[in-house]
């Protein structure tokens, strides 16, 4: 009796694959992986993600949690207040002053930054002798204490032995000296202009950065068409220069609205509430005023006020863009 070899009847390539798995293994492996590779991505974003929510959700939530508390002087939280810390906000006096100053200030020394930036950036762009140097001596501002700068200016526009006082009735500009920190209006224009001063560096080096990544390509072709200097800078520069400039903006338009230490060192908001922001301000609510709940809802309204500003002009840049 012959004995038939059923494997040589079988299909090559059912025979070329080997030994087939069992089903039950077959099925646990093909479902382990799939959930391995998911969970891998949280091995690359998990520490990011861990550090936004310890260094910028979890505040914000605690900020407004507190806005809502009734909290004494000495930091007892005594129950839930609701509203009663915003309708208290809302109907202090100094409010309304306080938030005309805040956007005159944000705009203002913003403004002034960004412009001054892009004539200073163009100029560091250009090659001439020493121009290393001159970036180098660009970061020293950036570089220092922002308090020890502001310090360093209230002590130049001392009234008895100040620089500025000194060098302007030397000058014959002012027969006497003057108190600039006296008057509101004049203390204010000097912070802001301490304020640009703490600003540009960095405002600079970004726009500076943006100027270095257009190709000179560009340049030669606009050459070639007649264009001359001011259209080159209008038509090519300019919009090629919208991304740092966007960067430059909202990196700004947040620190100026959180700039403490400036108004701080030079004047502390005074005299009185003369020269107050929302940031100096809210201070002044928990640690004078003795207001916790109030200052946390003075912080949540100056978040809102931001996040506002910011939405706005991307609104505006996109808008922009689309039209051009």
């Amino acid at each position: 009796m012959a004995v038939h070899d059923v494997t040589a009847h079988a299909p090559r390539a059912s025979r070329d694959r080997g030994p087939v798995a069992p089903p039950e293994r077959r099925s646990r492996r093909t479902r382990g992986i799939p959930r391995i590779r998911r969970l891998e991505p949280l091995l690359w974003l998990g520490p990011a993600l861990a550090l936004i929510l310890a260094v910028v959700i979890w505040p914000v939530v605690e900020m407004i949690r507190t806005s809502l508390m009734d909290i004494s002087s000495t930091g007892l939280t005594r129950g839930f207040a609701g509203g009663a810390n915003y309708a208290d906000l809302f109907a202090e006096q100094d409010l309304p002053g306080v938030m005309v100053r805040t956007l005159v200030w944000v705009v203002g020394v913003v403004a002034v930054t960004v412009t001054v930036a892009l004539g200073l950036a163009q100029l560091l762009n250009a090659r001439f002798p020493g121009r290393r140097l001159v970036r180098w001596a660009l970061i020293v501002p950036w570089a220092a204490s922002v308090l020890m700068t502001a310090l360093t200016w209230r002590w130049m526009l001392n009234n008895f032995y100040g620089v500025v006082n000194r060098v302007l009735m030397d000058l014959g500009i002012l027969d006497k000296p003057v108190n600039w920190l006296a008057d509101p209006a004049q203390a204010f224009a000097w912070m802001m202009a301490v304020a640009v001063f703490v600003s540009l560096p960095f405002t600079a080096f970004v726009i500076l950065s943006g100027l270095g990544t257009i190709p000179a390509e560009v340049y030669e072709a606009a050459r070639l068409d007649g264009a001359g200097p001011v259209r080159t800078y209008l038509g090519i520069t300019l919009p090629l220069l919208r991304p740092s400039l966007l960067v430059a903006v909202i990196i700004n338009v947040i620190n100026v609205f959180n700039s403490f230490p400036v108004i701080w060192a030079m004047t502390r908001g005074g005299p009185g509430f003369a020269t107050d922001t929302t940031t100096t301000y809210m201070y002044k609510l928990a640690f004078d005023n003795q207001s916790v709940g109030e200052s946390a809802a003075m912080a949540v309204v100056n978040f809102a006020l931001i996040l506002l500003v910011v939405l706005v002009y991307l609104r505006v840049v996109r808008r922009r863009e689309e039209i051009s």
